[in-house]
C-alpha cells in the first residue's frame, strides 16, 4: 500500500545536496514525522472526546424530562371540559 506521508520523508532525506550533514538531515526528518503524527493523534483525541461527549447527552437526555409527582386522576380534575 503507498504511504505519501512515508514517501515525503523518504523524499526529504534523499533531497539534500551531496556535501549534507546526516544528522541534520535526518533530524529535519524527524521533527516533520513528529508534528505530522501529533497533530494526527491531536485530532483523533478532540474528535474521540467529541463522540464520548454525543454518547452521554444521548444516554442522559431522558433523564432531563420533568417529572411531576401528581397522580393521573388529579391531572384529568385539572382540566377544564
Amino acid at each position: 500500500m503507498h504511504d505519501p506521508f512515508e514517501q515525503s520523508l523518504k523524499d526529504m532525506l534523499n533531497a539534500t545536496p551531496s556535501g549534507r550533514d546526516d544528522d541534520a538531515c535526518l533530524d529535519r526528518v524527524l521533527k516533520t514525522a513528529n508534528r505530522q503524527v501529533g497533530a494526527q493523534d491531536l485530532f483523533g483525541l478532540i474528535g474521540r472526546c467529541f463522540q464520548a461527549s454525543m454518547i452521554a447527552v444521548s444516554k442522559g437526555a431522558p433523564h432531563v424530562a420533568p417529572a411531576t409527582r401528581r397522580s393521573r386522576t388529579a391531572q384529568r380534575a385539572d382540566k377544564a371540559d
